[in-house]
C-alpha cells in the first residue's frame, strides 16, 4: 500500500502480550480449580453454586457471543455491505427485554440447570432428549467456526500454522473450562472482554489519527455508500434491510439469549432473580458498545482501503483477514499493539468456546446421563470435566469444516438461525400454549428443523445473487502494483467472474426464490413452522383435553411491571416456588426437584 508502506510483522513484544493473555486465562481456571477443591459437585461445576452477581454475569453474557466472529466478521461485513449492520442495536434491545421478562423468570423459578429439563417438565422425556441432541449439534458446528476465525487471523499476521493455531485455541479453553467450571468461564470472560475492548479501541484511535479525524472517515463512508442505515425494502430475499435485521435479528438472537444453554446457564447462576434480570439489562449496554466498536472499525477499513481493496487485489485471501491486515498496516510502529489485537480476537474465541464447552457438558450430564444413572455428585462432577475435554476435542475437529463456509459472521448466524429457530418454536409451544402436547412438540420441532435446514443448505449450494445481497463496490484504482499493467485487469476480471458465477451457472428456479431468502429469516421460518405444525398436531391429538401445571407456562406475574405494581418481594416469590414444589409430584429422576435449603416456615415468617 503506497500510502502506508509495507505492512508490519509480529515482534517479540506482540508474541509476549499474546502469550500473556493466554496464560492469564489458563491461570484463572487453575485458581478456581484450587478454590473449588472440596466442592466436587455437578451443581458447583456447572452453575457456580448459583451465587454469582449481576455485573460479572452481564460481562460474561456479552463476551460469550461477541466472539472473534464479531471482531473479525462484523467490520468486514460493514466494509463490504455498509453500516446497516448497526441496526442490530434495535434487535438487541427487543431481545434483552423478551428474555428478561419472559424466558428468564420461568427458568429461574424452576431452578433448572439445563434448559432442556424444562422440556421434560412441560412435555416428556423424549422431547427433552430430542431438544438436547439438536442443541449439541448446533453448538459443535458454531464452536468450530469460532475456533477457525482467530486462527485465520493469527495465520495472517504472524505466519502461524493455521491448524496449529486452531488446536492451541481449543486446548487452552478446554483446559481452564475443565478445571474451573462455570466460575472460571465467567471470570475469564470478564478479563477477556476487557482485552477485546482494548484491541478495538487501539485500532479505532490509530485509525482516526492516520485518516485525519473522524469526519474524514464519515465522509469517505458517505461517498462510498456505506452509511446505508435506513433501507425499508420489505423484500424477504434482500440480505440486510431494516426489516430483516429488526424482525429476523430479534428472532435469531432470542433463540440465542432466551433458550440457548450457554447463555441461560449464566443468568440462572445469579443469586437472585433480580440480579439475573439486571445482568441481562447490563449486558445490553455491553452489546451496544461492542457493536459500535465493530461498525466503526468497518468504516475505518473502508476509509483506509477505499482506493485499493486488499481482497480484490489479492493481498489477502478472505474478507475476514481485513482487520488483522489493517492492524499490521497502521500499528506496525507500535510494538505490542498488533499482539493486543490478535489477543483481542483470541479472547473472543476463548470466551465463546469455553461457554459452549461448559454448556455442552451441562446438557450432556443433566439431560442424557444423570436421569438414567445413580452416580454420586462427586462422580458427576468428574464426568462433567471429562465431557468438557471430549467436547473441546470435537469442536477443534469441527473447525476444519468452518474453513469451507465463507464469511464467518454469516456462517455463524446462519447456524444459529437454522437450528435455533425450531428450538425457539419448541420452547414457545411450551411457554405460551397450554394445549400443546408432546406429540405436537416433537413433530413441530422436526418439521421446523427440516424446513430451515432445507433453505439453509440450499443457500450454501446456490448462494443468493448479488442483486439480492447487494455488495457495495470496491476499488483497486489507487493500488501501486509492481507487476505488469494488465495484472489489475486480470484481477478485476477474476473478481467479476466470481460475482457473476451464480448468474451464468445452471440455477434452478427455486434457488432465486427460496434459497435466496435472507439468512436472518431462517430463524423466523423455523420458529413459525414449529409452532404452527405443533399446534395443529396437538389439537388433532387431544391437546385441548390435557391439564397443564400453570407453573410451566409464562405468567404475567413474572414480569417486572407486575412485580413493581404488586410490590411482591423476592422472599414471597421463593415461598411460592417452595409451595409449588411441595405440592407437585414431578418424579425423582429430575434434579430440578431437589428441595432448596431454604426453610419454608422461616420464609413465611419473613413475609
Amino acid at each position: 500500500m503506497a500510502e502506508f508502506g509495507e505492512i508490519g510483522s509480529f515482534t517479540p513484544w506482540d508474541y509476549l502480550i499474546f502469550a500473556l493473555v493466554l496464560a492469564i486465562s489458563a491461570a484463572i481456571g487453575v485458581y478456581y480449580y484450587i478454590v473449588g477443591m472440596g466442592k466436587d459437585t455437578a451443581q458447583e461445576f456447572l452453575t457456580g453454586g448459583r451465587q454469582m452477581s449481576a455485573l460479572p454475569v452481564s460481562l460474561s453474557l456479552t463476551s460469550s457471543f461477541m466472539s472473534a466472529v464479531t471482531i473479525l466478521g462484523t467490520p468486514a461485513d460493514v466494509y463490504r455491505y455498509g453500516a446497516m449492520y448497526s441496526i442490530f442495536a434495535i434487535s438487541y434491545a427487543f431481545v434483552v427485554f423478551i428474555c428478561a421478562e419472559i424466558f428468564l423468570p420461568v427458568f429461574y423459578r424452576l431452578q433448572i440447570t439445563s434448559t432442556y429439563e424444562y422440556l421434560e417438565l412441560r412435555f416428556n422425556k423424549s422431547v427433552r432428549i430430542l431438544g438436547t441432541l439438536i442443541f449439541i449439534i448446533e453448538m459443535i458446528l458454531y464452536t468450530g467456526i469460532v475456533i477457525y476465525a482467530p486462527a485465520l487471523a493469527l495465520n495472517q499476521v504472524s505466519g502461524f500454522n493455521l491448524w496449529g493455531a486452531m488446536v492451541a485455541t481449543g486446548l487452552v479453553c478446554t483446559f481452564y473450562c475443565a478445571l474451573g467450571g462455570l466460575k472460571a468461564v465467567i471470570w475469564t470472560d470478564v478479563f477477556q472482554i476487557i482485552i477485546m475492548l482494548a484491541g478495538f479501541i487501539a485500532v479505532i484511535i490509530r485509525g482516526v489519527v492516520v485518516q485525519g479525524g473522524i469526519q474524514k472517515i464519515i465522509d469517505d463512508a458517505h461517498n462510498g455508500g456505506r452509511l446505508n442505515f435506513w433501507d425499508f425494502d420489505p423484500d424477504p430475499l434482500r440480505r440486510h434491510t431494516f426489516w430483516t435485521i429488526v424482525i429476523g435479528g430479534t428472532f435469531l438472537w432470542t433463540g440465542i439469549y432466551g433458550i440457548n444453554q450457554a447463555q441461560v446457564q449464566r443468568y440462572i447462576a445469579c443469586k437472585t432473580r433480580f440480579q439475573a434480570k439486571l445482568s441481562l439489562y447490563f449486558n445490553l449496554i455491553g452489546l451496544w458498545l461492542i457493536l459500535a466498536c465493530a461498525v466503526l472499525s468497518g468504516l475505518i477499513l473502508y476509509s483506509v482501503f477505499k482506493d485499493c481493496d486488499p481482497w480484490t487485489s489479492n493481498e489477502i485471501s478472505a474478507l475476514d483477514q481485513l482487520m488483522p491486515y489493517l492492524v499490521l498496516l497502521i500499528l506496525k510502529d507500535f510494538p505490542g499493539l498488533p499482539g493486543l489485537f490478535v489477543a483481542c480476537a483470541y479472547c473472543g474465541t476463548l470466551s465463546t468456546v469455553s461457554s459452549s464447552i461448559n454448556a455442552l457438558a451441562a446438557v450432556t450430564v443433566e439431560d442424557l446421563i444423570k436421569p438414567h444413572t445413580n452416580l454420586s455428585e462427586k462422580k458427576l462432577s468428574w464426568l462433567s470435566k471429562g465431557m468438557s475435554v471430549l467436547y473441546g476435542i470435537l469442536c477443534i475437529a469441527m473447525a476444519a469444516v468452518a474453513s469451507y463456509m465463507g464469511s464467518v459472521i454469516q456462517a455463524a448466524l446462519s447456524i444459529f438461525a437454522i437450528v435455533g429457530g425450531p428450538l425457539l418454536g419448541l420452547f414457545s409451544l411450551g411457554f405460551f400454549f397450554p394445549y400443546a402436547n408432546p406429540l405436537g412438540a416433537i413433530i413441530g420441532l422436526l418439521v421446523g428443523f427440516a424446513m430451515s435446514l432445507w433453505v439453509g443448505v440450499g443457500a450454501q449450494i446456490y448462494p443468493p445473487l448479488p442483486s439480492k445481497s447487494w455488495p457495495l463496490p470496491l476499488s483497486t484504482a489507487g493500488c501501486n502494483f509492481t507487476t505488469v499493467a494488465n495484472w489489475t485487469s486480470s484481477a478485476e476480471m477474476t473478481m467479476m467472474t466470481t460475482l457473476m458465477q451464480p448468474q451464468i451457472s445452471d440455477r434452478p428456479a427455486i434457488a432465486d426464490n427460496w434459497y435466496s431468502l435472507s439468512y436472518l429469516y431462517f430463524s423466523i421460518l423455523g420458529t413459525l413452522v414449529a409452532v404452527l405444525v405443533g399446534l395443529l398436531v396437538s389439537v388433532l391429538t387431544g391437546g385441548l383435553k390435557q391439564n397443564i401445571n400453570p407453573d410451566y407456562l409464562f405468567r404475567k406475574q413474572d414480569t417486572s411491571f407486575f412485580m413493581l405494581c404488586s410490590r411482591k418481594s423476592e422472599t414471597a416469590d421463593k415461598v411460592e416456588v417452595l409451595k409449588w414444589k411441595s405440592h407437585s409430584n414431578p418424579g425423582v429422576d429430575n434434579p430440578v426437584f431437589v428441595q432448596d435449603n431454604l426453610n419454608l416456615s422461616e420464609l413465611k415468617g419473613k413475609v
